[in-house]
């Protein structure tokens, strides 16, 4: 099947994500409403919703330059697909839920166990788009050992635990695995360049 459908679809889920995220930003109201004070209240919405808009952004950039590196798609990508998508679109909900919370104990749990289901299922996406196109295949040579996405998971794991603990470490924890993929990883470019 051609991949331009999966392609599509998926930018319009992510963009309707980043829209659903931002429209939970309350705007300021009452007497005070007008005053910058009035957005102090607002900063750990502000900071958790910058963090998920950076994640969001994370994702949408590697599944686009992944979907350049392959030439078509089947049910089981799809499916796998479906699945990234479906945990993406709970980082509005948890992302909403921590940031009015002042970044609880629970809330901060759950964020990141939706962080770390994303990473699975993006995981999943690759092993099967791997296992239509072959090893050997462009794909499956620019993701090599997948260090990136492995430490990734096991940051997740670790701040989980640890949330329990501290919360604001958990949170921070989260911060250095967006800071890991903020700059766009060139693996999938420099194969594309080469091939």
């Amino acid at each position: 099947m051609d991949k331009g459908r999966l392609e599509a679809f998926s930018d319009g889920v992510i963009a309707i994500i980043i829209t659903i995220m931002v429209l939970e930003l309350k705007i300021p109201g009452g007497v005070r409403g007008a005053e910058i004070r009035s957005l102090q209240a607002l900063l750990p919405v502000f900071t958790s919703y910058i963090l998920s808009f950076i994640y969001i952004g994370i994702y949408w950039n590697n599944h686009h330059h992944t979907m350049q590196a392959v030439k078509s798609v089947n049910g089981t990508i799809l499916w796998a697909n479906m699945h990234l998508l479906f945990w993406l679109s709970l980082i509005p909900f948890v992302t909403g839920w921590m940031g009015e919370n002042d970044f609880a104990r629970w809330p901060v749990t759950c964020y990141g166990i939706v962080l770390i289901m994303n990473a699975f299922a993006y995981t999943i996406l690759i092993i099967a788009l791997i296992r239509h196109h072959g090893k050997n295949s462009l794909l499956s040579k620019a993701i090599g050992k997948d260090w990136k996405g492995k430490i990734s998971i096991v940051i997740y794991a670790v701040a989980i635990a640890v949330s329990w603990l501290n919360s604001t470490i958990s949170f921070g924890l989260y911060i250095l695995v967006a800071c890991i993929w903020f700059i766009p990883d060139k693996r999938i470019e420099r194969k594309l360049v080469d091939h």
